[in-house]
């Protein structure tokens, strides 16, 4: 019954009443209205005694097949049973229902020909039925309702109040613990500051920040070692730290500096819903590696399966640690020695600095440590050619091989060293680095969440300009006796490449390597010849760059040239090109390729093409950064990127105006000293 017959009856009783009395007023005056109107009551009379005994019947039956199904002695004990039960018949209707579930659930009203529906909202009974039972609210309750099927339209559910542990798992799941490890970024430069006054005034600063924003969100913290500090929040702040939007970020950067060394920044790793606390702390750590990974400034949080990130908008500052490259270079030594032959590789469509950081470590290896060695690429989609064909006409040696010819010669002991990216989905050929058992790497890309794990050496520096860069500083001590003036050369080309003709993340380290690289004969007139291109490569550029269109200061230029073997070379120089216009602060040049769509984002620093770029499913750096598109069309990708800007767009603004809301409600950082 898809009604109660009782919320029927009484009209037509009223009608019937009022028919009648019409009836009697209208026996005076007209004997055929009298007529009419006492048949037309009649008939009302007959259809409430009808309703009322096809409802008795329905429930009759179905009270019928319940007590056949249940038994006579069950069907009793069910009235009295202590747990709200109910009996349905066709459309859900509720045909009969104990004791305990018209005081509880009904309101001690009689509830016979209600949909069961009303009394299970956030569900419906057939999800029930065919389920092993549904959590449902109704009021401050919470039930667990198991229904049982009893015929082909007769069901029974029972309301199980289980309340109290509903609650209580809630509670325990809200106040797992939340494992947050701070590290202030930059702590060792302002621990170099000569000034005393100043280099406490920022650290005491620091950490008065990270203990407020520790105690806004009701965290317990604990400061580890200099520069780094464990806050545990509970699991139910997770929601108000991201609404935040970890606003510590900004609020650590707003401490007001007298003199500016560099901006301080903090990175913070969190580990959340892990199996236990220890769990949950390497979590954090594992988290804060990621975020120094990918430049500092920013936030990581790790779960089981995934990492989320906030943050990561300004630059990455440089380190100047040479005990660490001595000791990553240490640690190379001892595993090239141990190699029967070693095999360098770095990513799909490689690059001049991809190339060049090959040929860098191929002669060290050759020629001071006196090992087998070979750049494995392939050479038909190399966007380094001029690099390769220069290295091929002056050198005898077989220094570059294909990957089919790597997987036929490699074996147990070989070595895999992997240059200038660290995520397996990017390299030249995958099978040839599963095929080794012993792999080493060394890149300069942030960190991804899909990265290079069995790596005996993993050298990863986001900070540095080039893999080229890094290459120069192991050469150092590996060994560069026989590196001539050529392969000096080619890797000035490939820090010339990444930096673009250093103007961008050029530190003090990347004019370092490129004045060692000088001193050991590396022709920056050979470099230059090593960039220039056709005059058909040039037109294209040209046309590409002509064409670009400018949103949000960012320009765009697209291309549907399918058959321009040399574009990827000519889009990565556009989007440079374009960069020197007026009011442009990144530039984005999509290209098609097959079936794909490449993109390749470049940007002066202002905005972080990384972060737009891994939205599309790409990566890279903060200011070089590409991605490809599988199985889209040029106009839908196009409209992807304008989407993905424009939001990125709206959260900076939304950040700027939450940072001067602060600064007028009081909230930034006065000095205490």
């Amino acid at each position: 019954m898809k009604k109660k017959v009782w919320t029927v009856t009484p009209f037509f009783i009223l009608f019937t009443v009022g028919i009648i009395a019409m009836a009697a007023f209208s026996f005076r005056w007209n004997l055929y209205v009298f007529v009419t109107e006492m048949l037309i009551a009649l008939i009302s009379i007959v259809l409430v005694f009808v309703g009322i005994s096809r409802f008795n019947r329905h429930i009759s039956k179905t009270i019928k097949k319940a007590a056949e199904r249940l038994g006579d002695d069950n069907f009793e004990y069910l009235n009295d049973f202590q747990v709200p039960v109910v009996i349905t018949g066709s459309h859900n209707g509720i045909v009969w229902f104990n004791k305990c579930f018209r005081e509880i659930m009904s309101g001690g009203k009689d509830c016979s020909g209600d949909s069961v529906n009303h009394y299970i909202p956030n569900t419906t009974p057939e999800h029930i039925l065919d389920s092993h039972g549904a959590d449902v609210v109704y009021g401050d309750k919470r039930y667990t309702v198991i229904g049982c099927p009893l015929d082909s339209d007769v069901s029974v559910f029972y309301f199980i109040d289980d309340t109290y542990y509903k609650e209580t798992a809630y509670e325990y799941m809200k106040s797992r613990p939340v494992v947050a490890t701070v590290e202030f970024d930059n702590a060792d430069e302002f621990e170099e500051d000569d000034d005393d006054r100043h280099r406490t005034y920022v650290i005491v600063n620091v950490e008065n920040v990270i203990q407020k924003w520790a105690a806004r969100f009701n965290g317990l913290y604990k400061k580890l070692s200099n520069g780094k500090y464990m806050i545990i929040f509970e699991e139910r702040i997770i929601d108000a730290l991201t609404d935040d939007n970890f606003s510590i970020l900004d609020e650590v950067k707003q401490i007001p500096l007298e003199n500016v060394i560099c901006e301080p920044t903090v990175s913070i790793g969190i580990g959340r819903c892990a199996d236990s606390l220890r769990q949950c702390e390497q979590w954090s750590r594992n988290a804060l590696d990621m975020a120094l990974g990918r430049g500092g400034d920013q936030v990581a949080i790790k779960t089981m399966d995934q990492y989320r990130f906030y943050g990561g908008i300004s630059q990455g500052f440089e380190k100047i640690d040479k005990v660490r490259t001595r000791v990553i270079a240490s640690s190379m030594i001892q595993q090239i020695r141990s190699s029967d032959m070693v095999l360098i590789m770095g990513h799909h469509n490689s690059d001049i600095d991809c190339i060049g950081t090959g040929i860098g470590l191929w002669s060290s290896i050759t020629k001071d440590m006196k090992k087998p060695a070979h750049i494995v690429v392939k050479k038909e989609r190399t966007v380094a050619g001029s690099l390769i064909s220069f290295m091929e006409e002056i050198s005898k040696a077989d220094m570059f091989i294909e990957p089919n010819t790597a997987l036929s010669i490699m074996t147990d002991r070989t070595l895999l060293i992997i240059v200038d990216t660290h995520s397996p989905d990017f390299l030249e050929e995958a099978e040839v680095y599963r095929k080794a058992s012993r792999v080493v790497v060394i890149d300069h890309h942030r960190m991804m969440v899909n990265h290079i794990s069995n790596s005996l050496v993993f050298f990863h520096e986001p900070n540095a300009s080039s893999a080229a860069e890094m290459a120069t500083e192991l050469i150092q001590y590996i060994g560069d006796k026989g590196l001539t003036q050529y392969e000096a050369a080619a890797l000035l080309a490939g820090i010339t490449l990444d930096t673009k003709n250093f103007v961008l993340k050029t530190g003090v380290r990347t004019f370092e390597a490129a004045a060692y690289l000088r001193q050991h004969g590396a022709d920056t007139v050979i470099v230059k010849r090593l960039f220039s291109n056709s005059l058909d490569n040039y037109k294209a550029k040209y046309k590409l760059v002509t064409e670009a269109e400018i949103f949000n200061k960012c320009a765009i230029a697209c291309s549907d040239d399918n058959n321009d073997e040399d574009l990827r070379v000519t889009a990565a120089q556009a989007a440079d090109d374009l960069l020197s216009i007026s009011n442009v602060t990144a530039s984005f040049v999509m290209y098609k390729q097959g079936d794909s769509v490449n993109i390749s984002a470049r940007s002066l620093g202002d905005v972080n093409v990384q972060l737009i770029m891994e939205q599309m499913g790409g990566g890279g750096h903060h200011t070089m950064a590409g991605a490809q598109l599988k199985d889209v069309t040029m106009a839908k990708a196009r409209a992807m990127l304008l989407s993905i800007i424009e939001n990125t767009e709206m959260e900076q603004k939304d950040a700027e105006e939450k940072s001067d809301a602060s600064e007028v409600s009081g909230i930034k950082r006065e000095k205490i000293i």
